[in-house]
């Protein structure tokens, strides 16, 4: 059983989707780009903003990249944290993690202060700590500074955190950081994604993890 938990934010703890998609549309026409599907937009969350740009308008694209940070940036200000819900069931597998003494950490590309606010609103702040957001490191997921930086925050060993996520960018981060990693299927990746990086667990939600920590330190599907 690890001794702390970090989770991912976006489609692992919450929904931002409907911002997501309200403020990429804002941004794309703005800079005069052919809007793109509302599908299209959920498969980018959890990537940079430049990614997203690249990933929905092409490589071509890259170059605007601070364009589209403004103009995205520029309606979140006001909707981003209205927009945002935690998914079901996050409060009572937070009660749960507590009870059975886990420490709980957020890593997230999504800024700090978002991050903040929702939890704020929702009742759940400080039960996490630290937060690191995308506003906190040098370099996005994958890379593991974030989340090397939240176990040491910790003071656990990397052997002693788990990182609980919804994409591959996620799992991917993990390795990298030489982390465990469970995959949760709240988001838009399907399971057998995630079977290259051997995860420790695979959850349909974060509801899952505390019935899997209270039987199992092996793989399983819940």
């Amino acid at each position: 059983m690890p001794a702390a938990v970090v989770f991912d934010f976006d489609y692992t703890l919450a929904d931002s989707s409907p911002a997501v998609i309200a403020c990429t549309a804002h941004a794309f026409e703005r800079m005069g780009l052919a809007p793109v599907g509302e599908d299209a937009v959920r498969a980018t969350i959890g990537l940079s903003l430049e990614e997203t740009l690249v990933r929905l308008a092409g490589e071509r694209q890259r170059p605007r990249a601070q364009e589209f940070r403004r103009y995205f940036r520029e309606l979140s200000d006001r909707i981003m944290v209205a927009r945002t819900t935690l998914l079901p069931c996050v409060r009572e597998t937070v009660r749960a993690l507590r009870m059975r003494g886990l420490r709980l950490g957020i890593v997230s590309t999504k800024f700090r202060c978002r991050i903040e606010d929702v939890l704020q609103r929702d009742g759940l702040a400080g039960q996490f700590d630290p937060i690191v957001g995308g506003d906190d490191v040098s370099e996005f997921k994958p890379s593991p500074e974030g989340l090397l930086a939240a176990a040491a925050g910790m003071g656990q060993r990397r052997e002693a955190v788990l990182y609980v996520g919804d994409s591959v960018t996620d799992a991917e981060t993990a390795r990298r950081a030489e982390i465990p990693f469970a995959a949760v299927l709240s988001g838009t990746t399907p399971a057998a994604a995630f079977d290259p990086y051997e995860p420790a667990a695979v959850f349909a939600s974060v509801a899952g993890l505390p019935r899997w920590l209270d039987r199992s330190t092996g793989p399983a599907v819940s």
